[in-house]
């Protein structure tokens, strides 16, 4: 259903390869559950209206185990539950529940990060399906280049509400410690993964 490029994803290496198209698609389901579960870790800060969230390592996680499509898509559909009024967000938040400013979440100051999730996973997808997840190294940018991808559409967003020499020291420098410590556990959990399922790290 979501052509993949060779080699295959950890999830392809974990589930069977019969009835392909059921598969991607709970894989798919799956994975926007995960995110939800991940957003329900929020910690508010008192000068900044974006909180610390489990949000990052479940974008980065998603793309590298789903691969480029299905981790945009599982993003999407994440999204897609916000948008319905699902609590799926932050803190057990809606996209219309009103935000720090009174605005929903949607339209609010953390509208940036949210939005840039589907292409951090895809872009952390595309790397994966290029071996990317096989060594700590490696995995490590993979995954850095996926926080990236977030910050530049949080921080451009922020900005706007918070100006532009505000948005870094309340969008960036506070969840620079906890990025990392997401960062290095998804490149040990990724390269482990492919070593259970008896498929050797390849150094990049």
């Amino acid at each position: 259903m979501f052509a993949q490029p060779a080699p295959r994803t950890l999830a392809d290496a974990v589930l069977p390869r019969s009835h392909a198209w059921f598969r991607d698609l709970a894989l798919v389901v799956v994975g926007a559950t995960l995110m939800a579960l991940f957003a329900r870790i929020a910690i508010y800060l008192p000068f900044t209206a974006v909180p610390i969230t489990g949000q990052t390592l479940g974008v980065l996680l998603t793309g590298a185990l789903l691969g480029r499509w299905r981790g945009a898509l599982a993003m999407l559909v994440y999204l897609g539950e916000g948008l319905a009024g699902l609590p799926v967000f932050a803190g057990g938040m809606s996209a219309w529940t009103p935000s720090a400013l009174g605005l929903p979440v949607i339209l609010g100051p953390t509208a940036g990060y949210l939005i840039a999730f589907p292409l951090a996973a895809g872009v952390v997808g595309w790397l994966a399906n290029r071996r990317w997840d096989r060594s700590f190294s490696s995995a490590a940018m993979a995954m850095a280049i996926g926080e990236i991808v977030i910050y530049a559409g949080g921080l451009a967003w922020l900005a706007h509400f918070v100006g532009a020499s505000a948005a870094i020291p309340q969008g960036l420098l506070p969840f620079i410690p906890g990025d990392i410590a997401k960062l290095a556990l998804a490149a040990v959990v990724l390269p482990s993964g492919w070593r259970l399922v008896g498929e050797p790290s390849a150094r990049i």
